[in-house]
């Protein structure tokens, strides 16, 4: 049985009329008009935090609150309102995710499919001479921009790291390498991750009317939730996830040892922890505690997909029940968030502060008898050989391809005879993977369920056929599917699973009723409306909510 911590959880219609006895619904003289009004007021409300736990799972919040009533997730869940029925993006990639967030947009609409793609209308990094050349090039947005991606402070050149880096800067520009940037056709010049965006972010609408902001991510590429206007975020701190963790063995980045990836989160924390004192990330001038601002968790994520770290074992047990290793990284971030009040409580913040607690994506399969890994490089690679040779003179097929638990692929022709070609290819295809014991497991189909070619994949994400951004095939695997080609991952996201999809969803504190359970569906896009409504600001800003008509999440 779900056991509620602070008080029996009430309906949103019950939580209403107890806000509306208390003469809590009333107007905003900033919020928008008529049907965009607000249905309460949100004077108190001067702080947004947004929390983000990669690869948490609504089921894995119920599990670990239910097994720990007094836990900080509980007081945090018990104090607002819990969607018990929220979805991220498809992809559930973390670009996707996070975007979607923080702009009110799935990929279609922001451009952003994945943290890794293609574009077939932008000119190869690297290119001088416009006028003329070839379009098509790759959009990475890992740590491959990095000036230097082996260290922490992508390539900034601290002494004294790791310890130093809270001093790590927050411009972006100076820590990409520019020659590693698409370029632009019109200007001729590298486009930098904040100019890829179609859309503006939350950051862009809060700074224009004088609100500070800060975030705290993975990757110096985060410098994309600065919004077309390159300068969204007053305080971004982004030191390098996929860099050679320090004080660990050679070869090893931060998410391939479980203590390692909690110690990396740890400096997040300790930025978003100065920040609530009302200092910049590494606490060196007092600069006012910022009115959005957060962080993503990267720990339950690296115990979801490795299978044994610290002498613990990864994953689930059994379906949807966390192992040793995970259900400790659920205890680290409940230990994290616990910090977060505490600290707001301190500061006298936790009246006037909203936390919003949800996650870029999940990951799958949570059922560990169902995994399937499969090696998609032969699959790739016979696509492309099939093609040269129906087509002889003809080079490969495959431009670009992106393949987690999910398929994404662009193809250097986009004609609807090369789309169906590569449809009927991989759909044709069989071999033998391997399963959670690492024995064979055979897979048909490229261990696909569904897959959409050329009109129907642009169909499938709401664009026009021939967008220059959209995947050409989008590929829904089976379930347990995960590609990769060894035997080091049981878990993977990207894919358009439950297990994918279904993240927590959590407003609390200031401005929300307690309690609450909203058992409707939502979806994590609709956060960004809700932070500026929040905050008394008109969700209307955001372009991507104009354009998909992204609403609000009911908090009466």
């Amino acid at each position: 049985m779900f056991r509620r911590p602070v008080r029996p959880a009430r309906t949103v219609a019950a939580a209403a009329a107890a806000l509306a006895a208390a003469g809590a619904l009333t107007a905003t003289a900033t919020a928008p008009a008529a049907a965009h009004a607000p249905a309460r007021a949100h004077a108190r409300v001067r702080h947004v935090l947004l929390l983000s736990v990669d690869g948490l799972h609504q089921s894995d919040l119920a599990w670990y609150i239910d097994r720990h009533p007094d836990s900080a997730l509980a007081r945090l869940v018990g104090g607002g309102v819990e969607y018990t029925h929220a979805r991220t993006t498809v992809p559930s990639d973390s670009f996707p995710g996070m975007v979607g967030q923080l702009t009110g947009g799935d990929p279609g609409t922001t451009g952003v499919y994945y943290d890794d793609t293609y574009d077939a209308a932008l000119l190869p990094p690297g290119t001088t001479a416009c006028a003329g050349a070839r379009p098509g090039a790759e959009v990475d947005l890992t740590e491959d921009l990095d000036k230097n991606k082996d260290s922490l402070d992508a390539g900034q050149g601290l002494a004294g790291l790791p310890g130093s880096i809270l001093k790590m800067t927050g411009d972006a520009a100076s820590l990409i390498d520019p020659s590693k940037l698409p370029v632009d056709p019109k200007t001729c010049k590298p486009l930098y991750p904040h100019g890829y965006l179609k859309v503006n972010t939350v950051f862009d609408v809060a700074r224009k009317v004088g609100l500070r902001t800060a975030w705290s991510d993975k990757h110096v590429a985060y410098d994309i939730l600065n919004g077309p206007s390159g300068n969204g975020i007053q305080d971004l701190f982004a030191p390098e996830i996929n860099s050679q963790a320090i004080g660990y063995p050679a070869g090893k980045d931060w998410t391939k040892d479980n203590a390692a990836t909690e110690q990396y989160d740890g400096y997040k924390v300790r930025a978003v922890l100065n920040e609530i004192d009302g200092y910049d990330h590494g606490r060196t001038h007092r600069v006012g505690t910022p009115a959005v601002f957060g962080m993503n968790f990267q720990s339950v994520s690296t115990a979801q997909k490795l299978p044994s770290s610290n002498g613990l074992t990864g994953g689930y047990q059994a379906k949807g029940v966390p192992g040793p290793l995970l259900a400790k990284n659920l205890a680290f971030v409940d230990q994290q968030v616990g910090a977060f009040l505490a600290e707001l409580h301190k500061q006298h913040l936790d009246r006037s502060t909203t936390v919003i607690l949800s996650a870029k994506h999940g990951q799958s399969p949570t059922d560990p008898k169902a995994l399937t890994r499969i090696d998609d490089g032969p699959l790739l690679d016979g696509l492309n050989a099939a093609w040269k040779a129906a087509h002889p003179g003809a080079g490969d097929l495959v431009a670009h391809a992106v393949d987690d638990d999910a398929m994404l692929l662009w193809l250097t022709d986009r004609s609807k005879a090369a789309t169906d070609f590569a449809k009927a290819y991989l759909l044709a295809q069989s071999g033998t993977g391997n399963g959670i014991d690492g024995t064979a497991k055979p897979f048909t189909a490229s261990g696909l369920k569904t897959l959409y070619a050329g009109a129907d994949a642009a169909r499938y994400f709401h664009v026009r056929p021939g967008d220059s951004r959209v995947p050409d095939l989008f590929g829904i695997t089976r379930y347990g599917v995960v590609y990769t080609g060894g035997k080091g991952k049981i878990a993977e996201h990207g894919g358009a699973h439950a297990d994918d999809l279904d993240v927590p969803l959590v407003v609390s504190g200031a401005a929300t009723p307690q309690g609450v359970r909203v058992g409707d569906s939502v979806r994590t896009t609709q956060i960004a409306p809700t932070i500026l409504r929040l905050l008394g600001l008109d969700s209307q800003s955001l372009d991507a909510v104009r354009i998909e008509h992204t609403r609000a999440l009911p908090l009466h």
